[in-house]
């Protein structure tokens, strides 16, 4: 399993603090077992929102950049033309204006 970055250590570590706070100030409990059970939730909760926290993706080299950019070898040039008539024939056309047809009116 991959370490956690700071930005999922941070807002695991935010989640639980604010949600420990919030639910004792919510609930006013007074007891041990009620406070216990508030921070398991609270750590619960910060686990979920430290997991949930998207993972960076790995950097690519240029290298890496430069072959998805340029044309494969052997590759037969683009028609750029033809690639312009086929995007403009490919194009949805505006809907036209409907009238209604004999719709019920509520002016009498």
């Amino acid at each position: 399993m991959p370490r956690p970055t700071a930005a999922q250590l941070s807002y695991g570590s935010a989640t639980v603090v604010f949600s420990t706070v919030a639910m004792l100030l919510l609930s006013r409990t007074e007891s041990g077992v009620g406070v216990a059970v508030i921070v398991l939730a609270a750590l619960l909760l910060g686990l979920l929102v430290a997991v949930t926290v998207p993972m960076p993706l790995p950097r690519r080299s240029r290298a890496d950049a430069n072959d998805r950019t340029a044309p494969a070898a052997g590759a037969a040039p683009v028609n750029r033309a033809a690639v312009v008539e086929t995007s403009a024939a490919l194009r949805v056309p505006a809907p036209r204006e409907q009238r209604p047809a004999r719709e019920h009116s509520l002016r009498g």
